[in-house]
């Protein structure tokens, strides 16, 4: 490739490579950000001349909404990363009150003269090569935590490189990083990863919160999601999500236009949870073909389902994949709440789809390279290591704690430029802290009343927090609190700094975390309950105004503040919302969740016509992924739609009434109940025509034409699902798949091939049929899927087209055991057994029949029980089994 074009500026001993936006300090790649980058450049570009921080905001911002402190922060970043002292620069000068000017001399240099050895040999180094940086070690007397020595871990860092070459060679990985609070964690991960980024690797970061990250499906995802897309560097990604993964990118709306979303939106009605999760695995996919990602989701010992989901998906996808997985959690949170993680991770290591990372406690040794990296010149005597040893048990942030502890008491101090303990170790055991707990404790005790209180409001929000909604909390200026919330980030006091965000409401807003959820956990416990509903409610209420049109996007969290702040009206409708929202992501059980939650806390408002009207649409909401995993006979959907179905009698005529009805037609349709189906599906079919609503037409025809055919009116029962297919519109009526659990078209076409069967015609039917599996797979729903294989194997064996039937069967077997549909699953192993029986495999033919009998029973489901129990005389007849035969039709007589 040529150079011709690149242009370097070097300001020694500093290079600023303005083509790939990079700086460099004699061979070491700088780590910035790409807003601190440009901040950077255009001083360069303007060396010399006082740059305004008017100018400075109006050409590196836009018209984008900022702070007007906002150039400051990033003149800190700069400055550290160069070392440059405010009061004496070599740099950046400060003119107070009126901007800042680059001062240093500049001087260009062409990339084949000033490229560095470590660039050159990147270039010619072999691809599956393995290219690593060390870790620069800090010995700064005081630095913050993000520069603090990495030691004890080599180890575990030589087997993460290990896993992203092989992840290089198309070979995806997933590696769990587990141990206590306090071990190190995210410090490995943040050196690996710090290590990754500098030789070019994509990585995307996520986090699991405690106070509402099992709630929100699919939490860290989105997250790693929105930064990959926001980073400037990553400009392939926001396309590939677009045609890979729509579902989840209407998911971000912050991250697209308006007219983009609607389009979207359009795009992916009906979707699944299926669809969604096949979604970003291929978007994965198409995302590592050219370049590895490195994704990571901290603290999953407070993960959702979902996310769960998706991690083993990605990690059991067969298709080649440049991927690295990295998971971190505490196995103690998750053995002691039971937490699916256990399972998940206990599955992938069976198959050996993973690995797993449990890191120990430091070594005596490893406390005194600690001590050796972090004061560069000392004189401590080897008891020193020993007693911090001793008193921290080898837990890293204990000891880093400790240390700093010495360090700030005057217990350890500088003389003649070389560190010595001060005293005796004696009195250093005596004077330190004896826990962790007990550290921190100290910590707090020792900031100032108005840091703490910022920190207290800061921890209500979270373990992550906006500096918007700690200053709604306090009701304190947000450019205020802004400022304090930079200074405690730069100091290093239990906060860092990670990115600016804009709210819907345009607000610029400045997004830190605790360095440690302990901190976050004992600030939080530290607060008095009433100050602290006071505070949930505020931070509530200013984030409720900050995303207004977008509450969906944090309805667990402003469920969680009005919750903790007793508001319960406002709690169920977040609730309701969050429900609604993991819907639309196909995440069941935290759908469940959020809805039966809400219901409790209903019944603690007085009774009122819009608490009726409120318990109603929740129970709506909850029916639909109740039939996706309980199925549609079961006692909890009998139960959501009985109370329905009375609510709307209390409240008269209600639009609801018609996804009620059709939930309780289907409950009995499936249970066999055929007369009360009968009588849901007629009062369906008044509904729908009284109301002159097309789509309420098409369910009802539905449900009249599939219980006239199991009532033996075929006639008519063709006649209702011809209409149905009429007005059935693919693109149209995608969503009824989300409300109502499946497609119509899909159900339309593979009942009317039975309607045409029983009718006397066995190839028009074999037509629709085909028409039902063709269709679904246009759909691209699994759910949709199974059930057209499910009818296409029945419609086979009416036929007696053993292979054909054989066929059908083993693909539903297939797709229903990994989707878990246990009603067609059931259905798939009744036919292969009369199927593999037709082909006089009998005792294979006897055992599937058998289990598909058993499992069909489970469900609850009475429908077909009749016909499945009449397939077995068939094959006991070819047996020779007489009286097994005449034993198996009494049974089938008896169910009808």
């Amino acid at each position: 490739m040529s150079h011709e074009s690149t242009q370097i500026i070097c300001f020694p001993p500093f290079r600023l490579d303005l083509d790939n936006e990079q700086l460099w300090k004699e061979g070491q790649l700088i780590a910035l950000r790409p807003k601190t980058l440009a901040v950077l450049r255009y001083l360069i570009e303007h060396a010399g001349r006082l740059i305004t921080k008017e100018e400075l905001l109006r050409s590196v911002w836009g018209n984008t909404r900022v702070s007007a402190t906002l150039p400051k922060d990033y003149i800190q970043e700069l400055r550290k990363a160069l070392h440059d002292a405010p009061k004496a620069p070599q740099f950046i000068e400060t003119v107070h009150g009126r901007g800042y000017r680059f001062i240093a001399p500049l001087r260009p240099a062409p990339l084949a003269q000033s490229s560095t050895p470590e660039l050159q040999g990147l270039a010619s180094r072999p691809q599956d090569s393995t290219l690593r940086i060390q870790p620069v070690l800090a010995s700064a007397p005081h630095p913050p935590s993000s520069t603090l020595p990495l030691v004890g871990r080599e180890a575990e860092l030589a087997q993460l490189h290990e896993c992203l070459d092989k992840a290089r060679r198309g070979a995806r990985q997933v590696v769990f990083i587990t141990g206590e609070p306090g071990i190190g964690k995210t410090a490995l991960v943040k050196v690996f990863v710090q290590q990754a980024m500098i030789n070019g690797f994509r990585v995307a970061q996520g986090q699991c919160l405690e106070h509402y990250g099992a709630g929100e499906a699919y939490m860290p995802m989105l997250e790693a999601l929105g930064h990959l897309c926001r980073d400037e560097k990553n400009g392939a990604v926001l396309p590939i999500l677009t045609r890979y993964a729509p579902s989840w990118l209407v998911q971000m709306p912050s991250i697209i236009s308006p007219a983009d979303l609607e389009v979207l939106q359009q795009r992916i009605q009906g979707v699944t949870r299926e669809r969604m999760l096949r979604e970003m695995a291929e978007a994965v996919e198409a995302l590592t073909a050219e370049q590895p990602l490195i994704l990571v989701l901290e603290d999953l010992h407070w993960s959702d389902y979902s996310t769960l989901d998706l991690i083993t998906l990605l990690a059991q996808r067969e298709p080649p994949a440049q991927l690295l997985v990295i998971g971190s959690y505490r196995p103690t949170d998750v053995r002691i709440k039971n937490h699916p993680l256990h399972v998940v991770k206990q599955e992938l290591q069976l198959h050996g789809r993973c690995q797993e990372l449990s890191l120990p406690f430091l070594q005596e040794t490893e406390v005194a390279a600690y001590l050796t990296a972090r004061f560069a010149r000392h004189h401590f005597p080897p008891l020193l290591s020993h007693a911090i040893y001793k008193r921290t048990e080898g837990n890293p942030l204990f000891m880093v704690h400790m240390v700093e502890y010495l360090a700030s008491h005057g217990l350890i101090a500088q003389q003649q430029g070389a560190w010595t303990v001060q005293g005796t170790i004696e009195e250093i055991e005596r004077s330190t802290p004896e826990s962790l707990r007990q550290t921190i404790e100290k910590q707090l005790d020792e900031l100032q009343p108005g840091e703490r209180g910022l920190l207290e409001a800061a921890s209500v929000v979270g373990v992550e927090f906006t500096a918007a909604a700690a200053a709604g909390g306090l009701q304190e200026e947000e450019e205020t609190i802004e400022e304090q919330c930079a200074e405690l980030a730069r100091k290093g006091l239990l906060i860092q700094f990670h990115e600016y965000q804009e709210w819907p409401d345009g607000s610029i807003t400045g997004r830190y975390s605790f360095i440690h959820a302990l901190y976050q956990e004992a600030l939080y416990n530290r607060i008095t309950p009433g100050r602290r509903m006071r505070l949930h409610r505020k931070i509530g209420e200013r984030q409720e105004a900050g995303y207004q049109g977008q509450h969906g996007t944090i309805a667990s969290a402003l469920a969680l503040h009005f919750e903790r702040s007793r508001e319960h009206g406002r709690t169920v409708r977040y609730l309701h919302l969050a429900g609604e929202t993991a819907l639309r992501r196909c995440a069941y059980q935290e759908a469940i969740a959020h809805c039966t939650k809400a219901l409790e806390l209903l019944k603690l408002l007085p009774d009122s016509p819009e608490r009726l009207q409120q318990e109603l649409r929740l129970l709506i909401t909850l029916g639909a992924p109740l039939i996706a995993t309980a199925g549609y006979a079961s006692p909890q959907v009998e139960q959501t739609y009985g109370r329905a179905r009375e609510l709307c009698r209390q409240a008269g005529e209600t639009p609801e009434l018609f996804p009620v009805l059709w939930g309780l037609w289907v409950m009995y349709f499936v249970r066999g109940n055929l007369h009360t189906a009968q009588e849901s599906a007629e009062q369906l079919l008044r509904l729908a025509q009284d109301a002159h609503d097309p789509a309420l037409v098409l369910e009802a025809c539905v449900a009249m034409g599939l219980t006239e055919i199991l009532r033996g009116n075929f006639a008519t029962a063709l006649d209702h699902l011809e209409q149905g297919i009429a007005g059935y519109d693919m693109t149209q009526h995608r969503s009824h798949t989300f409300i109502y659990g499946q497609d119509p078209g899909i159900a339309c076409l593979s009942w009317a091939a039975w309607a045409l069967w029983f009718l006397g015609y066995p190839d028009r039917a074999r037509h629709r049929s085909r028409e039902a599996i063709d269709l679904a797979r246009r759909l691209t729903s699994p759910f949709n899927l199974s059930y057209a294989l499910g009818c296409a194997a029945v419609l086979h064996q009416f036929r007696q087209e053993a292979k054909e039937t054989e066929v059908c069967a083993r693909e539903n077997i297939d797709l229903a055991a990994a989707q878990g549909f246990t009603l067609w699953r059931a259905a798939a192993h009744i036919l292969l057994g009369w199927a593999l029986a037709a082909q006089r495999r009998f005792d294979d033919g006897l055992t599937e029949l058998y289990a598909g009998l058993t499992s069909w029973q489970a469900t609850g489901a009475g429908f077909l029980q009749s016909y499945g129990f009449a397939l077995l005389p068939e094959v006991y007849q070819q047996t020779g089994q007489i009286d097994e035969g005449l034993a198996a039709l009494s049974g089938a007589f008896t169910i009808v």
